[in-house]
């Protein structure tokens, strides 16, 4: 259908509402307590229009586009109606406010500055209403809410929880916990609804720690800042809740080709930062990245996008994590990628410094088939000589990636005797088929991943007894619980 705004055509679809028709067709009509994902209820009056034929202005949120309908957006009815609700609602809102310290803008700020209203002028009096600080992971700034009720529609029809509500207070009605109750008291589940859809910052992310070299937005999602490769947690875990399992594992592959290799062994410092500590325990952040790969049908393959062919040659020396991401990426890229390896298979210390046990190759195998599919060619059992040589062969550039596969042998008397081995010679001969000799009793020296690798490795292997010592207590060791 066809209706006319200010004099501009534009298409309605059935069902809409005029401010959504208006929204659609990029016609902005000022509002607050209408957002996308809540139904209409026309409280603040800020959408307040003129439809040829009627009386007054009403709210475009509550009025249901018809065809041929003639809307004014600016007219005088509206324009009075408008601006009195504005009034209103700067009567109360405290006269420091300067925007919501979340992100740094504020919906009802950048509402009155298009509209005209000057905050000073109207600032009466602020309702002195104590902020809350008192709930895990949700701050409640009362003096900023302007009772637009978007809150508690989502927590109430949206997400069904039903925890938010209007309560009264000396300081007049605000959104609030019936009873006194905290929000973990009244069956809260911290899903963040009331957070995302709050129009002036009166509900907010609780950060009780601000990390200096952290932004406020990572402060806020401290698990995605605490990954080393910066994945969208809270999107994929959201996929995941949905069933949504190829969206998930597109999220995490936006950053890394290997998110089951990642769910397997990744030591997760993501969960150690998860928000979810302040209130019983963390997601289990990791099992999820892998359940979202395992679960996947590789859907997600047929809307990949790839750069055409830019006519430029890469050449990655090492086919360990670091070379096939680098490669996967830049065959995403439109460059042609050759990956040399020296070894018989791809992987790198996934293949060679990990046990079966917890990498098996039938995992590793199918992650790294799904990234030669982006046209990258692999040469095993090839090492070249230098970048130089490659540089001389054509290619355009070189990355080189070969890894850290040399251990470390210790300093100390007695380290050069027979059958004393160093972790990563110890852990590639045991996965590859040939193990060093080993028997009786084994002492392991170190407290990381690595030495409970071999400890576990050397159990494995026929070991009678196996001992692990390290410089530090319990609580210092490097390796995960």
């Amino acid at each position: 259908m066809k209706i006319i705004i200010d004099g501009k055509e534009i298409e309605a679809k059935e069902g809409q509402s005029v401010l959504e028709a208006a929204l659609a067709a990029n016609v902005f009509i000022p509002h607050l307590c209408s957002h996308p994902d809540l139904e209409a209820k026309g409280g603040c009056r800020l959408c307040s229009v003129e439809i040829e034929g009627g009386s007054g202005a009403v709210p475009a949120c509550e009025t249901m586009a018809k065809d041929g309908m003639r809307i004014r957006v600016s007219g005088p009815e509206a324009e009075k109606v408008r601006k009195m609700a504005m009034e209103l609602i700067l009567a109360t809102h405290p006269a420091d406010c300067t925007g919501c310290p979340k992100y740094g803008r504020c919906e009802l700020q950048s509402m009155y500055q298009y509209m005209g209203v000057s905050p000073e002028r109207w600032r009466k009096k602020s309702r002195s209403t104590a902020n809350d600080d008192s709930n895990p992971l949700i701050s409640h700034l009362f003096t900023r809410c302007v009772r637009c009720g978007r809150c508690i529609r989502a927590c109430q029809d949206l997400r069904g929880v039903k925890v938010l509500d209007y309560i009264k207070t000396d300081a007049g009605i605000r959104a609030g916990i019936p009873g006194g109750k905290s929000l973990k008291e009244a069956g809260c589940r911290f899903c963040g609804a009331c957070i995302e859809v709050c129009p002036t910052g009166s509900i907010m992310d609780q950060v009780k720690i601000m990390k200096e070299n952290r932004s406020m937005a990572e402060n806020i999602v401290p698990c995605q800042s605490a990954c080393p490769a910066h994945i969208d947690i809270p999107r994929y875990i959201r996929y995941i809740r949905e069933g949504e399992f190829d969206k998930a594992a597109a999220v995490i592959r936006e950053k890394v080709p290997f998110p089951e290799t990642l769910g397997s062994i990744c030591n997760h410092a993501c969960e150690g930062e998860c928000k979810r500590n302040e209130l019983d325990a963390p997601l289990s952040v990791c099992r999820l990245k892998r359940a979202a790969a395992a679960n996947e049908s590789g859907a997600w393959k047929e809307r990949v996008r790839r750069e055409p062919a830019t006519g430029k040659k890469a050449a990655v020396m090492g086919a360990g994590p670091a070379g096939l991401t680098a490669a996967y990426y830049l065959a995403k890229k439109g460059h042609e990628v050759t990956v040399f390896e020296k070894n018989p298979k791809a992987g790198g210390q996934c293949r060679y410094g990990i046990p079966a046990y917890r990498l098996p190759d039938r995992l590793l195998d199918r992650e790294i088939h799904t990234i030669l599919e982006a046209g990258i060619e692999l040469r095993t059992n090839t090492q070249p000589q230098s970048p130089d040589q490659l540089l001389k062969q054509g290619y355009d550039t070189v990355l080189v990636a070969v890894g850290t596969h040399k251990g470390t042998r210790l300093p100390i008397e007695g380290s050069g005797l027979p059958q004393v081995y160093v972790n990563t010679d110890f852990l590639k001969q045991a996965r590859l088929g040939t193990p060093l000799p080993l028997s009786g009793r084994v002492m392991v020296l170190g407290g990381g991943n690595v030495a409970y690798d071999c400890a576990r490795t050397a159990l494995r292997l026929g070991a009678e007894e196996v001992h692990i010592a390290c410089l530090e207590n319990e609580q210092q060791m490097t390796s995960t619980p």
